[in-house]
């Protein structure tokens, strides 16, 4: 991927003028101080409102599987309170973020490099989806199940996610329904489908 650390630069130049945009769609209480700090921190300076821990993305080799590097009040606790995080979405060739959803907030994808089959299914189950080049952008509305999909067989793809929470949450869809413990029956019943194939998917998952 050419000019790696310019088009990152670039970036985040661009992503902080989404925090305007965010604002106006947070999800988060709304606070009556200037910041929150954790109970544990005395004598906060700028290291304290500075994230460092997208520094490994600008020189580091792509990943093989696809990756979500977080930055939200979890991983920068600076944001709680602020209403606004971010995602740095790698996609190799062919890989795919599965449908899930974010319950506390809407989703501000950028792509920066490759393609993406991207879509999200609203409450009547609808179907939207897009093509996207780099340069485009594309909203998943809060809660609604999405998806993203690099289909070129050849070449990665590289996204920023912006969110209107500090903590959005995700609920990923095979995750939550075939690698938890719901009784085999029950979504055998619900898929129309028998047990065997249920622990099939199971198994599938298990093993990633």
């Amino acid at each position: 991927m050419a000019s790696r650390v310019t088009t990152l630069k670039f970036l985040f130049v661009l992503l902080s003028s989404f925090t305007t945009v965010q604002m106006a769609m947070a999800g988060d209480a709304d606070i009556t101080s200037d910041f929150l700090v954790p109970p544990d921190v005395n004598n906060i300076d700028g290291n304290f409102f500075t994230f460092t821990g997208m520094r490994v993305l600008v020189d580091g080799d792509f990943p093989t599987n696809f990756t979500v590097s977080k930055a939200s009040m979890v991983e920068f606790p600076a944001l709680n309170g602020q209403s606004v995080s971010y995602a740095v979405l790698q996609f190799p060739a062919g890989s795919t973020n599965p449908p899930h959803t974010h319950p506390r907030s809407a989703e501000l994808l950028f792509l920066v490099a490759g393609g993406l089959e991207v879509g999200f299914i609203d409450t009547t189950n609808k179907l939207f989806t897009q093509t996207l080049q780099a340069g485009d952008m594309f909203i998943f509305p809060k809660g609604l199940v999405h998806y993203q999909y690099n289909a070129d067989a050849n070449n990665p793809a590289l996204a920023f996610s912006a969110f209107g929470s500090a903590n959005a949450g995700t609920v990923s869809l095979p995750k939550t329904l075939f690698a938890t413990n719901i009784d085999d029956n029950i979504l055998a019943k619900s898929f129309k489908t028998d047990v065997a194939t249920i622990q099939a998917l199971k198994s599938g998952l298990a093993s990633k």
